[in-house]
């Protein structure tokens, strides 16, 4: 098992490194590939989808493709029209198909909208600031950084219990040690590239914090459905969302801690 995490792991930045490089339309059309695969994971385990694809499940698609349209070509204000539009169209069919669909079906496709593509979509937006090539970088460091670190601390020193019933492996001593990661992480990447250091560790370090939340938070979700995997896409991994849980939710604190921090 571990042999195929390693490798699959290795595939994973490999790709990543070379997506986000390549920016413009490579990467826009891989972030919206992952973030339709991810909202599909997701949707399976809410029960919004099942053996076939439902209309409330491509309701929620079409969402996510128009937003990303929005973002795309800069349309300003459209991207949070679009999310709108989305809400109202999955409202549409709710009302114009009950009772087929429940309220928690209803809530969790528009949850899905936002949870994993507009969530998402700011790794993009990253990328396109001014030095969005080197800050983007920052949203991985922060988030499997500080995985990494906190497992490897959890491991070594790790003695009480962070979040016991949620991840019982989590210690307090491994989040800490994350966070300190992952703003040494962003101290390395600063002198290795722009030379902000102290900006760059405060981005990683709070980024690296949120980043928690978000892990726990896709626990939460497999335990409420009892799941063990969002899905099998990534051998070793599980589903997009089991690899991407923490990413969802740094990605656009670290593109607001950037222009605020930095002054961008």
């Amino acid at each position: 098992m571990f042999k195929t995490r390693l490798i699959s792991g290795i595939v994973l930045v490999i790709i990543a490194l070379a997506t986000i490089i390549s920016g413009s339309w490579i990467l826009f059309f891989t972030l919206l590939a992952v973030s339709l695969i991810g909202m599909r994971e997701l949707y399976n385990v809410m029960k919004v989808s099942n053996e076939h694809v439902t209309v409330l499940e491509l309701v929620g698609y079409l969402g996510a493709v128009l937003y990303y349209i929005a973002i795309k070509f800069d349309f300003g204000n459209f991207g949070m029209m679009a999310v709108i539009v989305s809400m109202i169209l999955i409202l549409f069919v709710y009302v114009f198909g009950y009772p087929k669909y429940h309220a928690e079906q209803v809530m969790a496709a528009f949850f899905g909208v936002v949870y994993v593509a507009v969530m998402l979509s700011f790794i993009y937006l990253t990328r396109n600031l001014p030095d969005g090539k080197f800050l983007v970088w920052l949203i991985f460091l922060c988030s499997w950084g500080c995985d990494t670190c906190a497992y490897c601390v959890g491991m070594l020193i790790g003695k009480h219990k962070m979040a016991p019933v949620l991840s019982p492996k989590k210690s307090i001593e491994g989040a800490v040690g994350g966070v300190v990661g992952a703003a040494l992480l962003g101290v390395i990447y600063a002198a290795a590239t722009q030379g902000k250091m102290a900006e760059y560790a405060l981005i990683c370090g709070v980024g690296a914090l949120i980043s928690m939340v978000g892990d726990l938070a896709a626990s939460a979700i497999k335990r409420n459905q009892n799941i063990k995997d969002y899905g099998k896409l990534i051998p070793g991994h599980g589903g997009i969302l089991d690899r991407f849980d923490s990413v969802i939710i740094t990605a656009p604190v670290i593109y607001y801690l950037a222009k605020l921090i930095l002054g961008i």
